[in-house]
């Protein structure tokens, strides 16, 4: 990647930067670490990911929130990965494309509108869109899935999912993931079957709808269940974060496995083998 610059400015993580260029050498093992800029590292994933990248063979190039340039960091970066705001999402995968980085966005909340620019990006480079993490997450996800696929309409889905009192969208990027698992397994499309938050003189269920349930309160990271209602029986899959590290370490995983993939958008699931 020519043009990359020598130096990295703005640079706020809460741990030492690696230093040595692009795809530092990790002189004690021996091997190359890959170098991860940080879009968003003053936030909490962000600073977790700072902390952890060393322990999961990776370095950190440097990091910026969404107020500065994002430029410098792609071009000094072997791979990006954003936990910001949908806000700044297009100026960082303009910067990304700009310097042929690949970049993971883990960022939630996101509209028609991004994910239009995320597959114009993936025509460039390399881009792995998630609104979760965690490997157990991207897990669910697959059994959601192939439960769907097997159940038929006949099981009625309902996701519910909590989160801590400060999280400002509903329902989370992660159950959005689940029930487009879900739809996925029934050949539809989520925005044809999706009903969220049922309240007053609603009427008899639809039926292949899939419902959405938010919960709001206390320092919960991420609860997560998906249930499947049939006749007489019922099949309940979820999901519970006790460690926002989980969702840290899933990201270093991603962002090692996306460098140096050619373009396209990618998925967690991809990282695990499927």
């Amino acid at each position: 990647m020519a043009g990359r610059h020598a130096t990295l400015m703005h640079v706020n993580l809460s741990t030492p930067v690696v230093s040595g260029g692009i795809g530092a050498w990790n002189k004690h093992q021996g091997k190359h670490m890959t170098a991860i800029g940080i879009y968003g590292s003053a936030g909490r994933m962000g600073r977790v990911i700072a902390t952890i990248a060393a322990d999961e063979g990776a370095s950190i190039a440097g990091g910026v929130d969404a107020r500065e340039d994002p430029v410098p960091l792609a071009h000094d970066s072997d791979v990006l990965v954003d936990f910001s705001t949908p806000a700044a999402l297009e100026a960082h995968l303009a910067a990304a494309v700009d310097a042929g980085t690949p970049i993971v966005i883990g960022t939630t909340g996101l509209s028609a509108t991004h994910h239009t620019l995320i597959n114009r990006a993936a025509e460039t480079i390399a881009v792995l869109q998630t609104g979760n993490t965690s490997l157990g997450v991207t897990l669910l996800g697959i059994l959601v899935q192939q439960a769907a696929q097997r159940l038929g309409p006949e099981w009625d889905i309902e996701i519910v999912e909590m989160h801590h009192r400060h999280k400002v969208d509903a329902p989370s990027g992660t159950a959005l993931l689940l029930g487009e698992a879900a739809a996925r397994g029934r050949n539809t499309t989520l925005n044809e079957e999706r009903v969220d938050g049922r309240a007053g003189l609603v009427g008899a269920r639809t039926e292949g709808t899939i419902g959405f349930s938010s919960l709001r309160g206390g320092t919960v990271i991420g609860d997560h269940q998906v249930v499947f209602a049939g006749e007489g029986e019922r099949i309940e899959l979820g999901h519970r974060g006790e460690d926002r590290s989980i969702f840290a370490r899933g990201a270093v995983k991603a962002a090692m496995w996306l460098a140096g993939r050619p373009a396209g958008r990618y998925g967690m699931a991809e990282v695990l083998g499927f």
